[in-house]
């Protein structure tokens, strides 16, 4: 594992496509993948495999059955068109969780009044948009968090 990494942490996605790209994004940045149940499609999936083009092998994937299984030891930090403040005024360290909620429905308000304010972040977008698709949204914030921590130990 990479000591600037940052672990995404999805919550509940259907779209098998979505986390075959957050799982390409994680084998090339050392970041580990948590999926929180349920999901609409099976980790073995040759689909999966077939079109996350052998990055699965390179990439850490941990599945949870609630996201109150999930226990991370660093800061948590969540993405949500609800966050007061943009992802790029987060102070991130290594070994952060940023935790994704599904593009439709973004996390429950339940888990997000549980955290800090200050760790529920957003991305800048115009002001009628909903959201961005979800793989792009991770891979945005992930590299900011990297280049925060001066993309230590990458090439």
């Amino acid at each position: 594992m990479l000591d600037s990494r940052q672990d995404p942490s999805i919550f509940q996605q259907f779209q098998v496509i979505i986390i075959q790209h957050i799982i390409r994004l994680c084998a090339n940045t050392g970041c580990t993948l948590h999926l929180i149940e349920p999901l609409e499609f099976e980790l073995e999936d040759k689909q999966l495999r077939r079109a996350g083009l052998d990055y699965h092998e390179w990439a850490e994937v941990k599945t949870y059955k609630s996201i109150d299984e999930l226990k991370p030891e660093q800061a948590v930090y969540a993405l949500s068109t609800r966050g007061p403040k943009y992802y790029h005024q987060a102070d991130f360290k290594a070994g952060d969780y940023l935790v994704f909620g599904p593009e439709t429905r973004g996390l429950p308000l339940e888990y997000l009044n549980t955290l800090n304010s200050d760790h529920i972040l957003r991305l800048p977008m115009q002001e009628h948009s909903r959201s961005l698709n979800l793989s792009n949204t991770v891979a945005i914030v992930v590299y900011e968090a990297l280049r925060q921590n001066q993309f230590s130990n990458f090439k």
